[in-house]
């Protein structure tokens, strides 16, 4: 368990790099989904996504510890990926990155920018974690995982700050991926002595967490076939579950006809830009009844394609 201290200490790392992001209750927003509900903006972070917090404390954390010239290795979908060339730049640090073939052009290209080698292996995210393992077997790299204690404590500090701005949300719908983003707002809500409701999102077509939760032993899926790439991940992660498993109110699950819903009524009503991942908790929330008088969504980044931006907008949902 984190403490508010480890928290704090991560935001001090983070904050070397960026701001803390902004939190609104846009007004067409309230009009649109039937009240006022706070819009917590990690895609104003210097990688349009949450991630980084993550990258900039997982890699202080190595540099400190680690000699000079200490390579990394890491697999992604994309926004992990540039958190850690992100933060791997700062060092001096050598990073690469292994994605999935037909992975987001546009992310790739972003990961390449921000100084990573990028490596294409794989039909799916899980299938390029375990290239990256070998990599780094063969090439005696540090292998980042996409969960780690490092990377929640640097991902709480968005949560810290959402709920030190907004001490009396009733819930929180947060996107689930590989999981460190929710077990960053379990975390913070915890130490903060908040009873905040957290939900877990996933997508219809990537629900291993669902799954999970409901059988109560961790439960793979065969496919995660979901243009909410973020959220496209078929085997969960034991220590995220256990923690979710603990601390959220409930995971549900949402399709991407209504996440394309809710990107383009983040554009209409705020004109922001959402990813997948990243307008699931909106789509949820429309979904749910039972959302309370003070509900918060996270837009936990804006990283996607202009040909999918271009359907959404046109009103087709995306192909994966």
């Amino acid at each position: 368990m984190l403490t508010l201290a480890a928290i704090e200490d991560a935001a001090d790392i983070v904050y070397r790099s960026m701001r803390p992001t902004p939190q609104y209750a846009w007004p067409l927003l309230a009009e649109a989904v039937g009240g006022p509900v706070w819009v917590k903006h990690e895609n104003h972070t210097p990688t349009g996504a949450f991630k980084v917090r993550g990258g900039l404390v997982m890699l202080h954390e190595l540099a400190r510890r680690s000699t000079r010239g200490t390579g990394i290795v890491s697999a992604t979908r994309g926004n992990h990926g540039q958190s850690l060339a992100f933060a791997a730049s700062r060092h001096g640090i050598a990073c690469t990155i292994v994605v999935p073939r037909g992975n987001s052009t546009e992310k790739n290209a972003a990961m390449r920018a921000f100084g990573a080698e990028l490596v294409v292996e794989g039909e799916d995210f899980d299938a390029a974690k375990a290239h990256a393992k070998a990599l780094a077997e063969e090439r005696g790299l540090f292998m980042v995982p996409s969960f780690h204690a490092d990377l929640v404590r640097g991902v709480a500090t968005y949560a810290m700050e959402f709920l030190r701005a907004v001490p009396d949300l009733d819930v929180v719908y947060v996107p689930i991926g590989l999981g460190s983003g929710i077990c960053g707002l379990i975390s913070a809500r915890n130490v903060l002595g908040l009873t905040t409701k957290i939900v877990g999102v996933v997508s219809d077509k990537a629900d291993a967490y669902a799954r999970s939760l409901e059988t109560g032993r961790l439960t793979e899926t065969a496919s995660a076939a979901t243009f909410a790439d973020g959220m496209a991940v078929r085997c969960p992660d034991e220590a995220a579950l256990a923690v979710i498993r603990a601390g959220a109110e409930d995971i549900v699950r949402v399709s991407d006809d209504q996440v394309a819903e809710a990107i383009r009524l983040y554009y209409r009503t705020t004109h922001n830009l959402a990813e997948g991942a990243g307008a699931a908790p909106l789509a949820a929330l429309m979904a749910d009844g039972k959302r309370g008088k003070t509900p918060g969504v996270i837009l936990c980044g804006q990283n996607i394609d202009t040909t999918w931006m271009c359907d959404v907008l046109a009103g087709r949902t995306p192909s994966p």
